[in-house]
């Protein structure tokens, strides 16, 4: 009898972009149909650009699925595409087309975002990354997140208007400061 090699999933928590060495960890907790995360991802990228080197950022999900039916899938297919090292491509393609999120058009972003594999549908179908999505959210409760988006910055939570001066503003001054970086949030 030959035992099935368990395989290692890829969990959102571990997904980060920027410089893994960063004094700075960007959080974000999102929702894939929601315009505002999709207004705080345009900062998100000018912040990285400008920070470059000294700042790393690490999305997570906290779909809003009482307003947001289609997130909680968005949220999965996503997970499913980073098990490919894909992550980034169907995060931005998403947020993008966040009016379209149905199970249809998530096969086809993937496939737009580079993912090969011929069980992405099976794996959406059969929500085999749900419970890294519900950890994801689980996650975001215990930290108060309530709504999304919701931001932290070396795990404080970042209070304000998320514009680029506000976070620029908060990242300058987590810089200077001499705590560690926080896996927490």
């Amino acid at each position: 009898m030959k035992l099935k090699v368990e395989e290692r999933i890829i969990v959102p928590k571990e997904v980060i972009v920027g410089d893994p060495d960063a004094k700075v960890l960007i959080v974000e907790y999102g929702d894939y149909e929601s315009q505002e995360t999709a207004k705080i991802h345009k900062v998100i990228v000018e912040i990285l650009d400008t920070f470059k080197g000294k700042v790393k950022y690490n999305f997570r999900h906290f779909p809003m699925t009482k307003i947001h039916q289609r997130s909680f899938k968005a949220a999965e297919a996503a997970i499913g595409a980073a098990q490919e090292g894909k992550f980034w491509e169907m995060h931005n393609i998403l947020l993008q087309h966040q009016r379209n999120l149905g199970t249809t058009s998530l096969k086809e972003y993937a496939r737009e975002a580079g993912v090969t594999t011929k069980h992405f549908l099976d794996d959406l179908m059969n929500s085999k990354f749900g419970w890294y999505v519900r950890d994801d959210q689980s996650q975001a409760v215990d930290a108060g997140v309530t709504e999304s988006p919701a931001i932290f910055i070396n795990g404080e939570r970042f209070e304000g208007k998320p514009t680029f001066q506000h976070l620029s503003d908060a990242i300058s001054s987590a810089l200077k400061s001499r705590k560690k970086v926080s896996q927490r949030a």
